[in-house]
Parts: structure tokens; C-alpha cells; sequence
């Protein structure tokens, strides 16, 4: 029932809304005025459906329009999920409103969430790229060179995560085995054992003889892998500018992370006809959900060499 004083139409109670925002909690003329544009959208959604009220509206309303701006199925711009979402905190707002005066007896809008927001497909860098990073990373003399280009050839090679790389000891490798493999802790301490190709085995190899002794005798026999300058575990903020140096070097974008390497690895071996499952358990992922992402990035590089390579596909 609408309450003595309260205008009913939904235009008018529109207004109200607005004027309350405005005046009562003070929101600047430019948030007002984005109120209104996604309100006006929403008010006029719910007259198409015969609605002259929000007293009138029902869940299956609110939940309908959701599914409207996302389409654009009333003819209007579909929104993402961001833009969505702060579509519905305006109902929301306005609904709450409008029960806190009385003009409705409840608020059909507080069970209706925003749109989740898509997962950010992982950023790769290419096969070529990586390896120019992996050249910068191995410039210079001396044992650091030759530390840095082991250490992202295992995070590449491998497709550890920062923390299980630097987290590796002495014992955890075996190069001299009939297939060369490391043993990395994940979270949780969960162990695995992956496999180590060629060119991650030579340039550990080369680190383990002509790099590491010569850190490892400023320090105290420390069975990590990778040594910093006074013998100690390398610390991820280190191992994270070592691949900020080697990617200012190669040329590439400087906000290149360890997780790039990790994202490269599982998506190279994707897009070279490796199966999801054993790209899970090489990255240490509980679940193949957590994998599956990196098969939309695979997916969008097949449409475009296929737009760039088949005659009619812009047909």
C-alpha cells in the first residue's frame, strides 16, 4: 500500500528516489545523474511488463531485467558484468528506499545478486618472447647470470609457482635420471613431481657447477637451490626482479610476473595438444576448473589464426 503523502507512479516514485540521493545523502550532481540513467532503463523495463508501481514488482521482475541488460534484449545496450552490477546496486538502493518510506511492503529485490564477473583469461607472453626473456635473463659474467637464467627456465620449463621455485632444495632435483624431473611443495606443503626438459636441465647444470659454489661460500651450507649474494634462499621479491631485469632487457612489458611464466607454460602446452588433465597436474591444481581457463585462451588464439588464415572466414 502506498503510505499518505507518497506519490505511486513508478516516474514519480522515481523522483522521490532521486531527490533523496540528492538532498538527504548528499550525492553529487554527476552520481545522481547515473542513478537516474540505469533507473529510467529499469522503470521502463518494468512498464513494458504492465508494471505502473514498484509495490507491484516481484522478484521475477528484478531477476527478468538482470537477464535484460545483459542481453540487451530490450533493445538497449548490453552491459557487462561491471556495468550490471552497478546497474542493480541502483535497484537495490531503490528498493530499500522505497520500503524504509512504506510506499511497498517488502523489498523483491534483496535475494537478486549482480552478475558475476567473468575470469580474467591469464596473460602469456609468446613462445619467441620467452625465449628473448630467457637470453636476457643469461647476459653477463659471473655466478648471477648464470642463477637467473636457471631459475626462469625452471619457472617456464616447469610452470611452478614463484614460492615452489625459490622453495627448492639441493635434494629435491634429479637431472641424472632416465626422465630429469624436480620435486616442488605446493600449497599446503602438497607434493609433485614434474618433469624437466632439456633446456631447463643444461642451464640448471650450468648454475650448479659455475654459478652456485660461488654463492653458496659466503653463507652456511644452505640447501636451497637458489643463493643469494650472502649464500641464503633467493626470497620471491628477488626472484621477482630478476625477471623484471631480464624482461627491461628483452624489451618486454615490465609488468611480466612470475605467474606470466606460469600462465606461458600451461598455455604453450595447451595450444601444443596437451591434455587439460595433465596440464592440472603439472600446475598442482586441486581442481580441472582451475586449469580450464587457460583453455579459453587457446580457444581465442584458434579463432584468430583462423580469421587470419582461412579464405572465407570474413566471409
Amino acid at each position: 500500500m502506498t503510505a499518505p503523502g507518497r506519490a505511486s507512479g513508478l516516474d514519480a516514485q522515481l523522483r522521490d528516489y532521486l531527490a533523496h540521493l540528492a538532498i538527504e545523502r548528499g550525492m553529487s550532481e554527476h552520481t545522481v545523474a547515473a542513478y537516474r540513467r540505469d533507473l529510467e532503463r529499469y522503470s521502463a523495463y518494468l512498464a513494458g511488463r504492465g508494471i505502473a508501481s514498484l509495490a507491484d514488482v516481484r522478484e521475477a521482475d528484478v531477476t527478468g531485467y538482470v537477464e535484460t541488460i545483459r542481453s540487451g534484449s530490450d533493445g538497449r545496450t548490453a552491459l557487462a558484468p561491471s556495468s550490471a552490477g552497478r546497474a542493480v546496486t541502483a535497484v537495490h538502493g531503490w528498493h530499500r528506499f522505497a520500503l524504509d518510506e512504506g510506499t511497498t511492503a517488502d523489498d523483491p529485490s534483496a535475494a537478486v545478486r549482480p552478475p558475476a564477473a567473468g575470469k580474467r583469461l591469464p596473460k602469456a607472453i609468446s613462445v619467441e618472447e620467452v625465449e628473448r626473456l630467457l637470453e636476457a635473463a643469461s647476459l653477463g659474467e659471473g655466478p648471477l647470470p648464470l642463477r637467473d637464467r636457471a631459475l626462469l627456465e625452471v619457472l617456464y620449463g616447469t610452470g611452478a609457482r614463484i614460492s615452489e621455485a625459490v622453495g627448492l632444495a639441493v635434494d629435491d632435483l634429479d637431472l641424472d635420471g632416465e626422465v630429469a624431473a624436480i620435486r616442488l611443495f605446493g600449497k599446503g606443503r602438497k607434493e609433485r613431481v614434474v618433469p624437466v626438459g632439456r633446456y631447463a636441465v643444461e642451464a640448471l647444470e650450468a648454475y650448479l657447477v659455475r654459478g652456485r659454489p660461488a654463492l653458496a661460500r659466503a653463507g652456511r651450507g644452505n640447501p636451497a637451490v637458489f643463493l643469494n649474494t650472502r649464500g641464503n634462499p633467493l626470497s620471491r621479491q628477488s626472484a621477482w626482479a630478476v625477471l623484471q631485469q631480464a624482461a627491461g632487457r628483452a624489451g618486454l612489458d615490465q609488468r611480466i610476473s612470475p605467474h606470466t611464466l606460469r600462465h606461458s607454460f600451461a598455455t604453450h602446452l595447451l595450444a601444443g595438444g596437451a591434455d587439460v588433465r595433465v596440464v592440472q597436474e603439472l600446475l598442482g591444481h586441486a581442481s580441472v576448473t582451475t586449469t580450464q581457463i587457460y583453455t579459453q585462451v587457446t580457444v581465442q588464439t584458434m579463432r584468430e589464426v583462423y580469421a587470419a588464415a582461412h579464405p572465407r572466414a570474413l566471409a
